[in-house]
């Protein structure tokens, strides 16, 4: 059931605070991949990435409605989520350059259901595109995990505007 709460009351809220602010959360760093009808492929970096259900297993992400990518993600039926590790600043920093081809010299394969896993990623799960809830300026994405694969590595991090590689030894 998805309901909402009376509109709260921000007087002169000040977006720079808020994303400095929001900048203080340490979060892991993913790529969202897809794959479109034709095969031309389509990735981006995000770290809105959470867990949501174990059963139905099920994840959630947001990304802008302004990006030039939701069309594909809000039509396709599949997409993966790569979760990053410390060893890959560089893929997280192409996913999230303007580019015509983020896909340019990265290794991959694909899922079950013709998707883009990316090499060495430290965990990926291969979603449906279950629902769709545009909240503010995002749209947030259900996924329902069909299959996920674990390599068990040391995190990459994004904290305060920048990427961060922890030694978890």
């Amino acid at each position: 059931m998805h309901s909402r709460s009376p509109r709260a009351t921000t007087r002169a809220f000040d977006a720079t605070h808020f994303r400095r602010a929001l900048s203080q959360f340490a979060t892991g760093v993913t790529v969202i991949t897809t794959r479109l009808d034709d095969g031309t492929l389509l990735g981006l970096t995000a770290s809105s990435f959470n867990s949501v259900s174990l059963s139905p297993p099920l994840v959630l992400w947001s990304l802008s409605e302004q990006a030039s990518s939701m069309p594909v993600f809000s039509g396709n039926s599949h997409y993966v989520i790569n979760i990053l590790g410390a060893g890959q600043v560089a893929l997280a920093e192409q996913f999230s350059r303007k580019s015509t081809d983020r896909f340019n010299g990265v290794e991959y394969t694909l899922s079950r259901t013709g998707q883009p896993v990316l090499k060495g990623v430290s965990a990926w799960f291969e979603c449906h595109n279950r629902s769709r809830y545009p909240e503010g300026d995002h749209v947030i994405f259900v996924g329902e995990v069909e299959h996920c694969e674990v390599t068990p590595q040391a995190p990459l991090i994004f904290h305060d505007g920048r990427f961060i590689c922890v030694d978890t030894q």
